[in-house]
């Protein structure tokens, strides 16, 4: 590593940005349960606090991508800091499910950090290093999510839900001086305007189609609800395309969205954030759901198994930025997925104890290290200086709609395939029984075996889609 100091101080404030985000994203998942009891709500609505946090990060990462490209990169990462820390200093506070929601949405726009942060280290970074910085701001992502679960269920526990978000209000306001004091502005600016309508057709076509997509397992796949926002989302979509044909300063440059390798490497991300996904939404349910159908382990163990997939992942990064850096981003993408197609193979045929899941989440933490270096890298080797804002932006977005997706599918498998459990009794007699039992539906073995099959066949699909890109050398094509 031959990073320079000032080159170091913005690697370490830029992977804390991607731990502290991931870290706070995740800390409140172990305490949804809770929420519904604390709240007086139900499991649609808390839904939200799921689906507002993911809408406004993908709305933010194309809007404040493109910013960041106008204004410069280090003030637009400030600014969503300090958007970022006031959620976090109000969201303990919250007194009812509207008020956590909202700052959910306001929390979410901090996931428009990362964009900008890829877009400062090509900046900043010669060709021959930007390998090895993106991987370890990469590899904090899977870092921090894994330490989210198991410190936000720790937390959650012992002190309660506020204090998750209690605890991390000094960290945030850390990064913000951090980013401060240590990182540098971009030279690269672009002189342009915002193309406003451009904006508002595309944010409102993704929020429609993120809403159904994260709604249909309450609202119904196949309600007037449901079918109206996905054909209103296709409709802003396409009205969003022909208007980017026709106006002078376009919000998004057609031309390098369709670029071959550059739209091939935003699905590759779709995807490999969907693999993600069904790992990180069903190995909890399989621990903590009561036998037979899962191993009734408290909500910290559950956490701690996801531990070692966090130190993997930092483990592997910097590996995957050698192979980036001697053999191309490709290969990377390449070891990524079929790391993660073991890790699914591996879950699907062998998840009988604590210990064989806990070996199974290794290979997630290390495939995520590779395909997300990877990734990062070959669409910062291919996009123009000016546009690499905007260009990190969409990837977010389609990272974020993987990360929809798979929770949507995994919720209708494990809605379809239930087992009924006798969790208790109440008093009486019930045919031959001198009790009346208290049945509860969990996801049944049935259920995790198809989403498991499922996430093999998109792993495949994936592995398809990145043989096709070209062989990309940092420093420009290797063949084709």
């Amino acid at each position: 590593m031959r990073f320079t100091r000032e080159q170091l101080a913005s690697v370490i404030v830029m992977a804390f940005a991607g731990l502290l985000v991931m870290y706070v994203e995740t800390m409140i998942v172990p305490s949804l349960p809770t929420l519904i009891n604390y709240f007086h709500t139900d499991y649609d609505t808390l839904s939200w606090v799921v689906t507002s946090y993911l809408i406004a990060g993908t709305v933010s990462s194309i809007i404040f991508g493109k910013l960041a490209d106008i204004y410069g990169k280090k003030r637009i990462f400030l600014i969503l800091a300090g958007i970022y820390s006031f959620a976090i200093i109000f969201g303990g506070f919250s007194t009812t499910i509207s008020e956590f929601i909202i700052i959910r949405t306001i929390q979410g726009s901090g996931m428009a950090m990362f964009p900008v942060a890829f877009s400062l280290i090509r900046d900043e970074f010669p060709p021959e290093e930007i390998p090895l910085a993106q991987g370890i701001v990469s590899s904090m992502f899977a870092g921090g999510a894994s330490i989210g679960l198991v410190f936000g269920a720790y937390i959650s526990q012992n002190y309660g839900w506020e204090w998750d978000y209690h605890t991390s209000i000094p960290l945030a306001l850390l990064l913000f001086f951090l980013a401060w004091k240590y990182l540098r502005e971009s030279p690269y600016k672009t002189r342009t305007n915002i193309d406003w309508l451009g904006t508002l057709l595309l944010s409102s076509g993704i929020i429609m189609a993120l809403i159904a997509t994260s709604e249909g397992e309450y609202w119904g796949w196949t309600s007037e609800s449901i079918i109206s926002l996905y054909a209103f989302s296709v409709v802003l979509i396409s009205l969003f395309l022909y208007v980017e044909t026709i106006v002078k300063e376009p919000l998004i440059n057609l031309d390098i969205l369709i670029e071959r390798d550059i739209f091939l490497t935003n699905f590759v991300s779709l995807f490999v954030a969907s693999g993600m996904f069904f790992l990180y939404f069903t190995i909890p349910p399989i621990l903590e759901d009561p036998p037979p159908s899962g191993f009734g382990e408290t909500i910290l163990t559950a956490g701690l198994t996801n531990l070692p997939a966090a130190i993997m992942a930092i483990v592997f990064a910097p590996i995957a930025a050698y192979i980036t850096k001697k053999y191309g981003p490709k290969y990377s993408i390449l070891i990524g997925i079929t790391v993660q197609l073991i890790s699914f193979f591996a879950l699907y045929f062998n998840r009988s104890s604590v210990i064989s899941i806990t070996e199974d989440s290794l290979l997630l933490g290390a495939g995520a290290s590779f395909s997300m270096v990877g990734i990062t890298n070959i669409l910062i080797a291919i996009t123009p200086e000016d546009k690499i804002g905007i260009s990190m932006g969409m990837n977010q977005l389609f990272r974020n709609v993987g990360s929809v997706i798979a929770p949507a599918i995994a919720g209708v498998l494990e809605t379809g395939y239930q087992i009924g459990i006798i969790l208790g009794e109440y008093p009486g007699r019930i045919g031959n029984l001198n009790f009346i039992p208290y049945i509860a539906y969990f996801p049944s073995n049935q259920a995790f075996d198809l989403i498991y099959i499922t996430g093999i066949i998109v792993a495949l699909i994936n592995l398809s889609l990145t043989l096709l890109l070209k062989d990309i050398k940092i420093g420009g094509v290797k063949n084709e």
